[in-house]
């Protein structure tokens, strides 16, 4: 059984119902507020009241998402879900002989996952002809509802010992004090790679602690019980705000100011926006992904650093709490409910110069290649590229028959691959991502910032279309040029066909494409090949190579040759055509364009020979290909 996937798929699904805190947090934050002073004060009470009933409600909602998130967002399996907490609800309220049996969120999570079970279980099932109305995705609600009577009844059974065990795990949890709060927050940040985080603090934030309300309603954890007005809540949130309102958009400056001269003008825009979204709302993986792969041992120390940031605010007593993240706007709106909140800001600021500090030493003394130190993938704003990436995005990740299951949370794709041997790491990178992690058993995770659902959503368009797609690879290694900058009219101005440029830093010619060479020119400097979609690819070495009439040129192949991409076609001497040629910028160039209904280019900077994803074409339905053939 795969069960790091299994965990990766429960983490995410587990975030979909947090969503509705904000929510809470905001009505009672707005109810706070003094109404009675203008003659409102029944407004107030409402507020208050639609703010704590979503607490109220939060194992509904649990409930719920967990079901939808483990279903691919099926209203059936989360229909089943509400209908199976309700029925576990009121059975337990009217059979269960003892004080009140109180699962909390737990429940909820608990009944979430029987009704995706039961959904991808049954979904699909075939009833005699005469019954089959109740078949398929409508038998999971009825078998939900039979289940859901058994797992109350077990419940009922064991119950009080699984409450007794959360009450034990709270109590040893909470008695450890300050060192408890720091293996918190040190655990808690050397998770966010793999994403188990989420995991974690679902433990702590919604099952340790117990705080009875007015009403004698109970929550359980931190959070509600923050929300609730519990004096004593808080422990495990406050730490978090020094770190991501201060230590990490630090961090952000430190690679700011450690960027080359000539790329820190982009390193500047993107790394300033990351620290104000850390800053703001707490999001901060753009950032700690930016340093986590190219420096490891730096993020262990960052996750200490962490841990004891949640062992000064408990030393220090104080309690503040939030609805989605440790941000600036969480902590404005939560602080009425905080204790000593306000000293949180003087040690975020003594934390954020010590990153500051540490950070900028650290990438000097160790050389760190931090964006902006070379060329290489940035976390960059490239929002309005996507749709143009994604095809390649895709051929990166194995095809589209490679992608089992693809998801995506707020900073990374989380996929499931049939073969994550098929990645191609050098690809991903290339087109934007900080980094990819493996997971093993096909999961697997790339990490591509906040765009990271759009991105997903872009795949999926892709992968439902019925469309004819070439990809081509690096011909070279060397820098990526739009054609426009081909120092030739012919081909910078489209004449001979579309496509891109290379700028060579090595005297050798692959192939990008699969196909057959339809012609190698005596003098060896160029070669078209014709893929079997049709396709007619011009590769040209250099400009105004054709005079130098095949000396230094050495062919690997021959006209009628099958070639494959990556597949060595010519070796030339760089230096040489750097000498006595025009220019060694050699255009890759379709010249039958008539046949392509849409073009995708991968960032125009550095590639490797061969590698995957730097262009590609999506053919036309019916087409009659114009002329141009692969004269040149």
């Amino acid at each position: 059984m795969n069960w790091m996937g299994n965990l990766q798929q429960l983490g995410r699904s587990i975030m979909l119902p947090t969503i509705a805190l904000p929510v809470a947090a905001i009505l009672l934050y707005l109810g706070a507020i003094p109404w009675q002073s203008v003659g409102l004060g029944q407004v107030g009470e409402i507020l208050r009241f639609s703010g704590d009933t979503i607490f109220t409600y939060l194992p509904f909602i649990f409930a719920v998402g967990v079901a939808l998130g483990l279903t691919e967002n099926a209203g059936t399996a989360g229909m089943s879900a509400l209908l199976g907490y309700f029925l576990f609800t009121r059975l337990t309220e009217a059979y269960y002989i003892g004080t009140e049996l109180k699962l909390g969120v737990s429940g909820g999570i608990l009944i979430g996952i029987l009704a995706a079970l039961s959904y991808h279980r049954f979904r699909n099932i075939k009833l005699p002809e005469y019954i089959q109305f109740f078949g398929g995705p409508r038998f999971v609600p009825l078998f939900m509802s039979a289940v859901t009577i058994v797992f109350t009844l077990i419940m009922m059974a064991v119950g009080p010992s699984i409450q007794r065990f959360f009450g034990a795990i709270g109590d040893f949890m909470l008695g450890m004090g300050g060192f408890g709060a720091f293996l918190y927050g040190m655990s808690f940040r050397l998770l966010v790679p793999s994403g188990l985080h989420h995991i974690l603090n679902n433990v702590f934030w919604f099952q340790l602690g117990s705080f009875e309300r007015a009403d004698g309603s109970v929550v359980f954890g931190d959070l509600p019980r923050y929300f609730a007005g519990d004096p004593s809540a808080g422990t495990y949130m406050a730490g978090l705000y020094p770190i991501m309102m201060f230590a990490v958009p630090a961090i952000a400056l430190a690679i700011i100011q450690e960027a080359r001269e000539d790329l820190k003008p982009g390193i500047r825009a993107t790394f300033l926006t990351a620290a104000l979204t850390s800053f703001l709302t707490g999001v901060t993986e753009p950032i700690e992904f930016a340093f986590l792969f190219v420096a490891p041992y730096l993020f262990f120390i960052h996750a200490l650093l962490s841990g004891a940031a949640m062992w000064i605010a408990y030393e220090l007593d104080i309690h503040h709490g939030f609805s989605f993240s440790a941000g600036a706007i969480d902590f404005v709106i939560n602080e009425h409910l905080a204790s000593r909140g306000l000293w949180l800001i003087p040690i975020g600021l003594v934390y954020g110069l010590v990153y500051y500090v540490l950070f900028r030493w650290a990438i000097q003394r160790f050389r760190i290649p931090t964006p902006g130190r070379e060329e290489g993938s940035q976390l960059e704003e490239w929002a309005g590229d996507i749709p143009y990436r994604a095809p390649l995005i895709l051929r990166a990740l194995g095809g589209k028959n490679n992608i089992k299951t693809i998801e995506a949370c707020i900073t990374r794709l989380r996929l499931t691959l049939e073969n994550d041997k098929l990645l191609d790491m050098a690809a991903l990178k290339h087109l934007g991502a900080a980094g990819v992690i493996t997971l093993g058993g096909g999961n697997v995770q790339v990490v591509f910032g906040t765009f990271s659902e759009l991105i997903r959503e872009e795949i999926v368009k892709v992968t439902r279309k019925d469309i004819e797609q070439v990809l081509f690879s690096s011909p070279m290694q060397g820098k990526m040029l739009p054609l426009d900058e081909v120092p030739d009219a012919v081909f910078a101005g489209k004449i001979v066909g579309d496509g891109v440029a290379f700028l060579p830093e090595r005297g050798e010619l692959v192939s990008p494409v699969a196909g057959r060479v339809a012609h190698l020119y005596p003098t060896l400097h160029a070669i078209g090949i014709v893929t079997k979609e049709g396709l007619e690819v011009l590769l040209h070495v250099g400009i105004d190579t054709v005079n130098l009439q095949g000396k230094w040129f050495t062919a690997y192949v021959k006209e009628g040759d099958e070639v494959e991409p990556g597949q060595l076609l010519i070796k030339f001497n760089l230096q040489k055509v750097k000498e006595l040629a025009k220019s060694p910028i050699t255009p890759m160039v379709v010249t039958n364009p008539a046949k392509v209904k849409t073009w995708s280019f991968a960032p125009f900077k550095a590639v490797k020979k061969g590698q995957a994803a730097v262009m590609s074409v999506v053919l036309k339905d019916e087409t009659t290909s114009g002329g141009g053939g692969t004269n040149g």
